[in-house]
C-alpha cells in the first residue's frame, strides 16, 4: 500500500512539473497586412531550452496560434523541422519589426535546414498555410512587445 501510494505521488509531482515547465509566456501579435491585420495569440520562446524544443510534438494548433521564438539580438538563425508534427509556416523577423522572410509550409519531420536570409530578431511559426491565406509578405510591420522600441 505504502509504495502504490509513494508511486502515485510520484506520478502527481512529475504532472504538475511537466505541466509548469510547459507553460509558456502568451501575448498577442499582429502583423499589418495588405487583406488587413493579422491578428494571433504567440507562445514566446526567449531562452535556448523554449528555442530547441519549440512546436515539437505538439499535435495541433489554433488557426490564431504560433509561437515566436525571440532572439534578443539580430542574428543569422537556421530551423529544421525534428520531432515537429504540424507542418508550419515560419516568418522571419527583422530588429525593427518587419518581415525579412517567409518559409512557407516546411515539411514536419524533416531535417532539411531553413536558415533566415539576414540577421533577424525573431521567428514567428504559425499553421501551413497561414501566411498566404493571410497575406503576410516581407516588409510588412509586425506588432508585439519585443519590437516595441521600433
Amino acid at each position: 500500500m505504502r509504495s502504490a501510494f509513494a508511486a502515485g505521488l510520484i506520478a502527481l509531482l512529475f504532472v504538475a512539473f511537466k505541466a509548469d515547465a510547459a507553460a509558456l509566456p502568451v501575448s498577442n501579435l499582429t502583423i499589418d497586412t495588405k487583406k488587413g491585420p493579422a491578428i494571433f495569440t504567440v507562445e514566446l520562446a526567449a531562452d535556448p531550452a523554449t528555442q530547441e524544443r519549440g512546436l515539437m510534438f505538439r499535435k495541433n494548433m489554433a488557426p490564431d496560434a504560433g509561437m515566436l521564438f525571440d532572439f534578443h539580438q539580430p542574428s543569422n538563425v537556421t530551423f529544421w523541422m525534428k520531432n515537429t508534427i504540424l507542418p508550419l509556416d515560419m516568418v522571419f523577423i527583422r530588429a525593427d519589426g518587419t518581415v525579412s522572410t517567409v518559409a512557407a509550409n516546411a515539411k514536419p519531420y524533416s531535417l532539411t535546414l531553413i536558415p533566415s536570409a539576414e540577421p533577424i530578431r525573431a521567428v514567428l511559426e504559425i499553421n501551413a498555410g497561414r501566411a498566404a491565406a493571410l497575406g503576410i509578405e516581407p516588409g510588412e510591420r509586425v506588432h508585439n512587445a519585443i519590437f516595441a522600441g521600433h
